[in-house]
Parts: C-alpha cells; sequence; structure tokens
C-alpha cells in the first residue's frame, strides 16, 4: 500500500488523517509488525491491520483523533483477549500519528520516494507527544517500526515502501490480462511485452508497463538479474525463444512458459538439441501455477501462478536474506 501518496490525498481533501501502525506484536495477533491504515476523520480508511474488533476500535480512535485536527503521536498497548473479548490472545503495540495540513510537503514528499520499487526508512525525532524533523535515514533498523532513546531524545525508525519482484510477462492474451489484474496489489513490476499494440488493454494497473515490440524476445537483454520470466504468448516458437534466451542467461530467479505436461516435453526436447544441458533445463517451469487446479478458466489459471510466484518470490527473498543481502522485505 501507498502509505505516504493515501496521507497527502487525505490531507489536501481532508485536511487531516490519522497513520495507523501496528508497532509490535506478541503471541497470535491478526497482522504483523508493520502493518498499517491510513484513517480520514470521517471514519474512511485505506489499508488493514487485521479486521476484527481490533481493528474497527482503532479506527474509531484514530478517526476521533483526526478529528480534532491536531497533529499528535501515541503508542497504545493492547491486549486481544482481556481488552476486546478476542480469542487471538496476543497482544498488540499500536502506533496513532495524527497529520495536519502543514505536513502536506513532508507527505509528497515521501509519496515520491515510495514510488521506487524499494524500501526505505524515515527517522524522526518524538517531542511532547508529537512527532517532527521527519527525514530519509541513512541507516537499516532492526525492525520496520523502531523507537530508540538518543542523546536524550527518542528516536522514530520507520520502514516504508516495499522491495518489488521483476515480473517480464511475455503475452498480452486472456491470462495475460487476468495475471496482470491479479497482481496489481502485490509486490511485483511488471514490464508487460507483446507484439500485438492492440491486444493491450488502454488502461493498466500502476506496478505494469507495456512494452510494444516486434521483437519481444529481445526485451529480455533489459531484463535485471533475479528477474522473473513468463512466457504465455500466441505462439509455441516464441515461448520457445523466450525460454531459450532466459534460460541460457542462467541469470533470472524463475523461468516459466504456460503449457500442458506435453508441451514440457516438446520444449525439453527442443531445447535440448539447441545446446541446453540437462541441469539448465530442469529450472524451466512448465506448467506454471498451482498444478491441483483443473479449471482453465482464465481468472482461475491467474490465481493459481499468482500463489506460485508470490511463494517462489518469498523463497528468493529468504535465501538473500539468508547470505546477508537483504535486511526487510
Amino acid at each position: 500500500m501507498k502509505v505516504w501518496g493515501h496521507i497527502a490525498n487525505c490531507l489536501k481533501s481532508s485536511g487531516a488523517c490519522a497513520l495507523v501502525t501496528v508497532a509490535e506484536t506478541g503471541g497470535s495477533t491478526p497482522r504483523e509488525t508493520g502493518a498499517r491504515m491510513i484513517v480520514r476523520p470521517d471514519g474512511g480508511f485505506f489499508g488493514t491491520i487485521g479486521g476484527g474488533t481490533l481493528e474497527f476500535e482503532v479506527i474509531r480512535q484514530a478517526a476521533n483523533a483526526a478529528g480534532r485536527k491536531i497533529a499528535g503521536f501515541e503508542l497504545k498497548t493492547v491486549s486481544l483477549g482481556p481488552d476486546l473479548g478476542q480469542c487471538c490472545g496476543g497482544r498488540a503495540k499500536i502506533a496513532i500519528e495524527v497529520f495536519v495540513a502543514e505536513h502536506l510537503d513532508t507527505a509528497e514528499r515521501l509519496a515520491l520516494e515510495e514510488s521506487k520499487p524499494y524500501p526505505f526508512v524515515t527517522r524522526a525525532i518524538i517531542d511532547n507527544g508529537s512527532v517532527r524533523e521527519r527525514e530519509i535515514a541513512d541507516q537499516i533498523p532492526e525492525n520496520v517500526f523502531e523507537i530508540k532513546g538518543l542523546n536524550g531524545k527518542e528516536l522514530l525508525f520507520e520502514q516504508f515502501g516495499e522491495t518489488r519482484r521483476i515480473l517480464f510477462l511475455f503475452g498480452a492474451g486472456h491470462v495475460g490480462k487476468a495475471l496482470v489484474l491479479a497482481l496489481a496489489p502485490l509486490p511485483f513490476s511488471i514490464v508487460w511485452i507483446d507484439g500485438r499494440a492492440d491486444q493491450f488493454p488502454s488502461a493498466v494497473p500502476a506496478n505494469v508497463t507495456k512494452v510494444c515490440t516486434s521483437d519481444p524476445a529481445k526485451a529480455l537483454e533489459d531484463a535485471p538479474n533475479g528477474a522473473f520470466v513468463l512466457a504465455m504468448t500466441h505462439s509455441h516458437g516464441l515461448d520457445e525463444e523466450i525460454m531459450a534466451r532466459a534460460l541460457l542467461a542462467q541469470r533470472f530467479g524463475y523461468c516459466g512458459v504456460i503449457g500442458s505436461k506435453t508441451k514440457r516435453v516438446r520444449f525439453l526436447k527442443r531445447l535440448k538439441s539447441r545446446g541446453l544441458s540437462d541441469s539448465v533445463l530442469s529450472t524451466m517451469v512448465c506448467p506454471v501455477g498451482v498444478t491441483t487446479i483443473k479449471s482453465k478458466h482464465p481468472a482461475v489459471i491467474a490465481a493459481g501462478i499468482v500463489v506460485d510466484l508470490i511463494a517462489r518470490d518469498e523463497a528468493c527473498y529468504q535465501q538473500a536474506a539468508a547470505s546477508g543481502r537483504l535486511a526487510h522485505k
């Protein structure tokens, strides 16, 4: 969720809003640390901290705080069982920060930073129940929300944005269209490639870049290391060419091609004749998605692919984190 973009829009329309953050969790809780909501004075909101009684009560408190239109910051500890009667049994610290019109410049500046496909950290001073001097920080905190004491001051460190997996998606057919829509709210940046301009819809989600080219497979030259590659074009010959180039590069996190088990057997034979080794060919994913789902409806196929892509993205992230290349996702 684009936190700062929503804050900026709320400040323009309502003059105030509240940022709700799950600052700390213990035991069983609806959402993890760093889950956020933006709440307007009228009770409208964006995002979720898990639903249920906790969210309902926090929305009420945040809306009331935003309605006063006085900048402020408070941190509350909630025990889900004793305080709210929920059976989760966990506890959570919830931060509520109220923004007012004078914060619009900061919100717009950070919204621009949040539009980039990687996370960033802000540092601010907590002073007498308010947050001030928020700026982008160089250091990476241990957690996505952290309050530290330093030189007699309380410093608030927060991580915003997200690391988005770059997906080079070849093919703007029915499944391609359904997949783009399914991935719209998820942490993927999609480069959508097809040689047929009229196959693309006029409007696409914000995380999609359309590329129309007479040589779709050549677009792989612009793909960064670790990108996911997924071929589902109208041509088996083009799918094969894309897979050949992607697999030979040996620098992508995922190489998949839509199709049946029969298509896989034929592709393996053809790609092997091109000189690809068995070890390289073993990394090609075909069929793609959750293969236990038998429906051939484009939206259902797309849903299965999304589940698989999320799992593979998480596995890549965990591998990178274990090697020390990442701190947070």
